[in-house]
């Protein structure tokens, strides 16, 4: 979905005691970055910023949604929610849940990421095995 202009101008007013905040247009949205860290998205002119353990009960002690970009597959859903209304409108204490999911961002880009086990894969017998005398 679209983000207008205007409430993309708004938002990054909001954040602009944010390091290194820069954005970046993906599939009609925006992602947001602190330096090299993704920690946020507007899509449909809604905020989502990245939740992890140290921060996600903020949001559901306030039922925030989380980011489904396919409503109708729940597997879909990324760990981002919604910002309040009310904490968007406080630069102060918004900034402040920026800085809290840039530390989430950024613990989980420095994780290893778990690798997939390789799966067998079944060979044919080699020529020599397929040929006895």
């Amino acid at each position: 979905m679209a983000v207008r202009p205007q409430f993309l101008a708004y938002v990054l007013e909001q954040l602009s005691a944010v390091r290194g905040l820069r954005t970046n247009r993906m599939f009609g949205a925006v992602g947001l970055y602190s330096d090299a860290v993704f920690f946020g998205l507007i899509d449909d002119d809604t905020l989502f910023f990245k939740t992890g353990e140290s921060n996600i009960a903020r949001y559901r002690e306030r039922n925030m949604p989380r980011f489904m970009p396919f409503p109708d597959r729940a597997r879909t859903a990324f760990g981002y929610h919604q910002v309040p209304a009310d904490v968007i409108e406080d630069a102060e204490e918004l900034v402040t849940w920026a800085r809290q999911s840039v530390a989430v961002a950024g613990a989980a880009k420095s994780r290893p990421r778990k690798k997939k086990k390789a799966v067998a894969k079944k060979r044919a017998p080699s020529k020599k095995a397929r040929v006895r005398s």
